[in-house]
């Protein structure tokens, strides 16, 4: 939503101030130019990324239309499943949270956290350290640096569309360029038209130096900056789950471990305590 409405503005402001300073929006309607700079950059992208890498950044690109998935009512909701899970854990033993671990799809707890359910991610997160601490076999500190190594790995892989989109909006303007320059081109191989004709000329070849700046800074240049707030917030759930787990094995009790990993949360999504123990004994 906020993306069109930026669009709209900065569309408006652009092209709404050049007709009111006497411009004729004409001259810049350049399908010509669009193409060259769209053309080019599209060609830059194929080349400059591997499959992997254009394939998830195609699966991102569609996320900015959409609002943050990653509010404050699904860190309540995760919250409250990790304090029944380790509430389950404290009081009938590690082996009783087996089949919720193995089979989450299935299990009665997962089933009243749909929010969480739905995210293969943070549902596969929390298993593999649930099934860990069940197995026995690692330590807190061992298990909290294979932790970071994944939430490395994960934010390392979130990143990748936003790197890719902003580098596209770094060269937005350079393909600006080569378009404004090949229309220079074609002016002067035109010497011989009269002074009004190649005068036109020259406009539309600066055009495609308009056209270039105004893709890069009004609209794949800031799609990158909000792909990379996309991916902090989600690397923001893992840390939450992994800070939750490791007070739990570190011996303190459900309740405090959840508070500990309330803690993580930003001021806009970080519930009050008294909030988040009345959502937790209602969904119990």
């Amino acid at each position: 939503m906020f993306v069109i409405l930026g669009y709209i503005i900065v569309s408006a402001s652009v092209f709404g101030g050049f007709a009111l300073a006497g411009g004729h929006m004409a001259a810049l309607f350049q399908p010509v130019e669009l193409l060259m700079i769209g053309g080019a950059a599209v060609g830059a992208f194929l080349v400059g990324n591997s499959g992997k890498a254009i394939k998830a950044t195609l699966k991102a690109l569609p996320t900015v239309l959409k609002g943050s998935k990653y509010s404050k009512d699904s860190y309540m909701e995760l919250m409250a499943l990790l304090y029944e899970l380790l509430g389950k854990v404290r009081k009938e033993g590690l082996m009783s949270i087996e089949g919720d671990v193995e089979r989450p799809e299935e299990s009665p707890i997962f089933a009243k956290y749909p929010k969480i359910l739905s995210d293969h991610h943070v549902v596969e997160f929390i298993t593999d350290y649930l099934r860990i601490m069940v197995s026995g076999n690692l330590n807190a500190m061992e298990i909290e640096n294979l932790m970071d190594v994944e939430i490395e790995t994960h934010h390392h892989e979130a990143l990748m569309p936003a790197h890719i989109v902003a580098k596209l909006g770094d060269g937005m303007p350079a393909f600006g360029i080569v378009a404004a320059v090949m229309g220079v081109v074609h002016t002067m191989e035109s010497v011989g038209l009269p002074p009004a004709e190649l005068g036109i000329l020259i406009a539309h070849a600066l055009v495609g130096t308009f056209l270039g700046i105004l893709l890069a800074y009004g609209f794949v240049g800031p799609l990158g900056t909000l792909l990379e707030q996309k991916a902090e917030e989600s690397t923001k759930m893992f840390q939450t789950i992994k800070v939750t787990l490791l007070a739990n094995l570190n011996g303190y009790a459900p309740a405090m471990a959840v508070e500990f990993g309330r803690k993580v949360l930003t001021s806009a999504e970080r519930p009050g305590f008294t909030e988040l123990e009345d959502h937790v004994k209602q969904k119990r």
